[in-house]
């Protein structure tokens, strides 16, 4: 395994990159940009990369789904940091392009639901395209084979292109989760502001099997950050949920929730244990009553002197 190589979903320029390079090891790191989120994935997994970033999650389109899909299955892998990103648009254009002359725009699947309410006001006819990825978007630009990107403002070098347009975004103060994939090793010490995801198969389809789910986190005090239903590909009607849990595998309310989980579910991938990005200890929301660690080591400690006859 190249313990030096970092790949993550290229080309250069995307917003990917940047995030990635917001992580102090990747000075000192080979970044290689893929063609897609299960090439940057499957680098690691081949022992090709030692890590991937890749996005999961945007604050106006939710899930990126081949990312959530693509850690749901196959070789199993482990998240270790998490990158957020505030995310805006610039239009770029090949040198003299003037916004009348915008007949086509192209960018990845998940911007145009950022930017679908720009569009409609200054380019109401123009012809969407989705493309690999936004910096993907710009290369075919300089290509010509579109008349603009919508693309992070720092690609316009690259491609040899013009910001017409910057700070585009129908959300105010969007953001992009991007998660740090490896193979799977021991998580890295609690931090205090930590996150826990786990991919959760059910058992069968009965009235109330999600409900028994979520209670083994609710009934601990575990409070769920995200929680997404995607097919199994097994048929209509079968699905996995993709979880963010508060709290970290070692806490004692968050083992138990995992391990209350593995007894009635038939399968559980656990994606790792992680610091939470930009949050402080100071952040973290207070526990419920009943769900420290040290009231679940008391009540251990209970329960073993009844058994021993201790009261």
């Amino acid at each position: 395994m190249s313990a030096t190589r970092y790949t993550y979903l290229g080309p250069e320029g995307t917003f990917t990159e940047a995030a990635l390079r917001t992580l102090p090891e990747a000075a000192t790191r080979e970044l290689v940009p893929m063609v897609s989120v299960p090439a940057a994935l499957d680098a690691v997994r081949g022992g090709e990369a030692a890590a991937a970033l890749v996005p999961i999650e945007n604050s106006v389109e939710g899930g990126v789904t081949t990312t959530v899909d693509e850690l749901a299955k196959g070789t199993p892998l482990m998240i270790y940091r998490e990158v957020v990103l505030p995310i805006a648009f610039a239009l770029l254009v090949r040198p003299g392009t003037k916004l009348k002359d915008i007949k086509t725009v192209t960018g990845h699947p998940v911007a145009q639901p950022q930017v679908r309410n720009w569009l409609g006001e200054h380019l109401p006819d123009a012809l969407w395209e989705s493309a690999a990825s936004n910096a993907d978007g710009a290369r075919l630009v300089q290509e010509g084979r579109f008349d603009a990107a919508f693309a992070g403002e720092f690609a316009a070098a690259t491609y040899g292109l013009e910001a017409l347009v910057t700070e585009i975004h129908d959300a105010a103060n969007a953001e992009t989760r991007f998660v740090l994939a490896g193979r799977p090793g021991r998580p890295a010490a609690p931090t205090g502001a930590d996150k826990t995801s786990v991919v959760i198969w059910l058992g069968d389809d009965h009235p109330g099997a999600l409900l028994e789910l979520l209670q083994e986190f609710a009934v601990r005090g575990v409070n769920l950050m995200r929680i997404e239903s995607r097919p199994t590909g097994q048929g209509i009607g079968n699905y996995c949920f993709s979880v963010d849990a508060e709290g970290h595998i070692t806490d004692r309310r968050v083992g138990e929730a995992l391990m209350g989980l593995k007894r009635i579910c038939p399968k559980v991938r656990f994606l790792g244990s992680y610091p939470r990005a930009g949050v402080a200890v100071a952040d973290v929301r207070p526990l419920r009553a009943g769900t420290s660690d040290e009231e679940f080591l008391a009540a251990s400690d209970w329960l073993t002197q009844c058994q021993d006859g201790r009261f």
